[in-house]
């Protein structure tokens, strides 16, 4: 089989935010690679927990991404990291995770860039992604249609599928966010990066493990 990329991330994931240009200038370096964005389903409460539960730590921790991957947090984001108090946020990682697997089907080589867009639209924009008209902008991006789109983003089957990928997250031993793999065949996987890896760090991991598996990309 030809070696597969997978990327496990969370669309709430501040770290992964960061992360985004370093897997797009990846997937521009080698584009014929194919890359799986699996979702890890960082925030699934039983029942829904107000921003307010974890706005300080996000605060003191925010500036800290900015510094290490120099990523910017938009002001619409942390108005309601500044001020839980007034915020109708309830994070759910389990919408934009039905959102990528409905995407999949429709553009399985644009994953990184939609993956990329959803964590902009939360992180940066503001957009509260447990909404549906969140994600409205996008379709149009993405030439999707709006009624096919949402009757999937409210589908069992589309469920499913997001539910799917936390579980294969979870047997791949992910246990924190990102971290991406390179897979050798059904049962081996090469570790490349857990948690913020720069550029340059993972395309030399990445180019030595296709190297040593004779294949090119």
């Amino acid at each position: 089989m030809n070696p597969v990329l997978f990327y496990c991330y969370d669309a709430y994931c501040g770290w992964c935010y960061g992360f985004s240009p370093v897997m797009r200038k990846i997937q521009e370096t080698h584009p014929t690679l194919q890359i799986e964005v699996l979702s890890g389903g960082m925030i699934l409460p039983e029942a829904p927990i107000h921003i307010g539960a974890t706005a300080a730590y996000i605060e003191k921790a925010y500036p800290t991404v900015e510094e290490y991957t120099g990523i910017q947090f938009g002001e619409d984001y942390l108005w309601h990291i500044r001020n839980p108090d007034k915020s109708d946020w309830f994070p759910s990682s389990e919408k934009p995770a039905i959102a990528l697997a409905i995407f999949k089907d429709a553009h399985p080589d644009q994953q990184v860039a939609f993956a990329s867009d959803l964590q902009y639209a939360l992180h940066f924009e503001g957009r509260d992604l447990t909404d549906d008209e969140a994600y409205r902008h996008l379709l149009d991006k993405y030439k999707l249609d709006p009624e096919d789109f949402y009757a999937k983003l409210h589908s069992d089957e589309y469920r499913d599928r997001a539910y799917y990928e936390f579980s294969l997250v979870k047997q791949l031993q992910v246990s924190g966010f990102p971290c991406v793999l390179l897979q050798e065949n059904e049962s081996k996987f090469h570790l490349l990066a857990r948690g913020y890896t720069p550029y340059e760090t993972l395309e030399a991991r990445l180019a030595n493990a296709l190297k040593d598996l004779g294949a090119g990309s």
